[in-house]
């Protein structure tokens, strides 16, 4: 505590997270991923090179749709945020401090 405040370091964030970079939801879509790729390759046993990179296929993505990126907390975190930015209402109506002086209804131009 200095002078009467408190002093939250910069990476309070990572100390909720799992391993210090994980959601809980980050792992379970890792881990059912790779299950699903071990699942596939358990029941398909093949000796073809091409059906078991299509068997794991599914980990690569899951794995990639976790990995930390800067200035977003993964890809799966991006993609969900250019998402709502393409879908959600992109006119943005103008409210803020000069909203009157705009449209010619100030108070000063009344008097």
């Amino acid at each position: 505590m200095m002078n009467g405040g408190y002093l939250v370091p910069a990476n309070a964030k990572k100390g909720t997270l799992i391993f210090n970079m994980f959601r809980p939801f980050d792992l379970i879509l890792f881990c059912s991923g790779v299950g699903i790729s071990l699942f596939l390759l358990a029941i398909f046993s093949s000796s073809n090179t091409l059906l078991v990179l299509l068997f794991c296929l599914p980990a690569c993505i899951c794995g990639l749709l976790v990995v930390p990126i800067p200035n977003y907390h993964n890809v799966l975190c991006a993609l969900q945020s250019i998402m709502r930015f393409y879908s959600e209402r992109r006119r943005y109506y103008w409210k803020g401090w000069c909203f009157r002086e705009q449209f010619g209804t100030d108070e000063k131009s009344n008097k």
